[in-house]
């Protein structure tokens, strides 16, 4: 019965951290949204992460949600490159422009960015505040337990 009094806490707690990996993500592509030349010698290439859904697990000890019906949070898997084309831009004189003065840059979307920092900070607030209420109403009911001898 512990397990399951806490995994909302759980599940908000997972959230909340997927999301502020997911913002930190977001603020390296706004940082690199002007590099033109990464290690590999291309502009840099914008990143997503990629979630999961968590289950509790089984008997089997497998993670299995058809088999404990019980979902556990999210969690953070990996990194996907962003294989949209890299934008070209005219800039003379730039040492990555190529004979015609064009430049390859990031295929970063500065409003794009804003949004989906936007998204993930309110669904990090929204997991904040789940936590938040929960919290309080464990408190009220302590009270009212200890007020009820």
């Amino acid at each position: 019965m512990p397990n399951r009094l806490f995994s909302s806490t759980g599940i908000s707690a997972s959230g909340m951290s997927a999301e502020r990996q997911r913002m930190e993500l977001i603020a390296n592509n706004i940082a690199n949204a002007n590099s033109t030349r990464s290690a590999n010698g291309q502009p840099y290439q914008r990143k997503n992460l990629i979630f999961e859904s968590a289950a509790s697990k089984g008997a089997s000890g497998l993670v299995l949600p058809g088999e404990t019906g019980e979902m556990a949070g999210v969690r953070v898997i990996g990194t996907s490159a962003d294989t949209s084309e890299f934008p070209m831009v005219f800039m003379e004189g730039h040492p990555d422009a190529d004979g015609n003065g064009m430049v390859r840059m990031p295929n970063v979307s500065l409003p794009n960015e804003m949004v989906d920092l936007i998204t993930a900070s309110r669904s990090y607030e929204a997991n904040l505040r789940a936590l938040t209420l929960y919290k309080e109403m464990v408190e009220q009911t302590l009270s009212l337990l200890a007020g009820g001898r």
